[in-house]
């Protein structure tokens, strides 16, 4: 099997190696990238490589990639030796490059113009299935907080490998006290353990954004790491940060009218405010107002 699965990436590779140049591609297509559509390209096959490798072993997997662009991802997925690459693109102007590549990889790649907000993906994918993406500024945090709340748990995916505006990332794997620290991190590690294993400067991009940015790997949990509902849990933490700055007593006086009895039963100072509160005290909190 694995003398297979090398040969079949030794294959790849060389077909993708035939490919342009990236830049070349921008160029033949007119492929400037779009602010409103949050574009920013990466064009160093060397670094998409490495964001492909830190998804892990693809062989065995289909993998979910939304806003392609040229493909300078989409070829690193590829070489990697992905089963299948299913890429939603909204830019119409990147189809003609994204079928150049599935030219030199026949049946491995499909692509699809659509609006990754609105498309479910699941029809075209065969489990076991994993998501790695460069995703459009515009739509990174609202797409990853569907991957993360799914009506049912473990989720369809088993691995993320996303990249974000450094910011962002550092919201995913925060810890309690400090300011980066609030829902992303909480509904992030209640089931995944999260890390960042990339980080970019502007200039890698073209065009370079104003910040850096960064890569973070979400390997999903067979079971959340404390009992609480899905639901209920991410309208409270949603609640408690909402006004950080004001005391819980202050900030979830909403949710219930004996909100400060219910924070003491729970072993929370009404006193305290959301960003020193861990993961496992809102997982309680939560079952006690449920």
């Amino acid at each position: 099997m694995l003398s297979n699965a090398l040969s079949l990436i030794g294959k790849v590779m060389a077909q993708i190696d035939d490919l342009p140049p990236l830049r070349e591609v921008i160029d033949t297509h007119g492929l400037r990238a779009k602010k409103a559509l949050g574009q920013n390209f990466l064009l160093d096959l060397n670094l998409t490589a490495r964001i492909a490798r830190a998804a892990g072993d693809l062989t065995t997997h289909d993998v979910l990639e939304v806003g392609p662009g040229p493909g300078g991802l989409t070829r690193g997925l590829l070489a990697s030796g992905a089963r299948k690459v299913l890429a939603i693109e909204k830019d119409q102007r990147c189809l003609p490059a994204l079928a150049e590549i599935s030219a030199a990889c026949p049946g491995r790649l499909e692509v699809i113009e659509a609006d990754a907000l609105e498309l479910d993906p699941l029809a075209h994918l065969t489990p076991p299935i994993r998501i790695c993406a460069n995703l459009p500024y515009n739509i990174g945090t609202e797409l990853l907080v569907r991957w993360l709340t799914p009506a049912d748990w473990p989720p369809v995916w088993d691995t993320l490998t996303l990249m974000f505006q450094k910011e962002v990332a550092e919201r995913i794997v925060a810890q309690p006290g400090s300011k980066a620290y609030g829902r992303l991190a909480i509904l992030a590690q209640w089931r995944c353990d999260a890390r960042i294993v990339m980080t970019l400067p502007p200039e890698a991009f073209t065009p370079p954004p104003k910040i850096s940015s960064a890569v973070v790997h979400l390997t999903a949990l067979p079971e959340p790491r404390f009992p609480a509902n899905a639901e209920t849990l991410s309208k409270l933490v949603a609640t408690a940060f909402n006004q950080r700055r004001k005391m819980l007593r202050a900030s979830l006086k909403g949710l219930r009218p004996d909100i400060e009895d219910v924070l003491r039963s729970v072993g929370i100072e009404p006193t305290r405010r959301a960003e020193t509160v861990s993961l496992e005290e809102f997982c309680a909190l939560d079952r006690a107002i449920r």
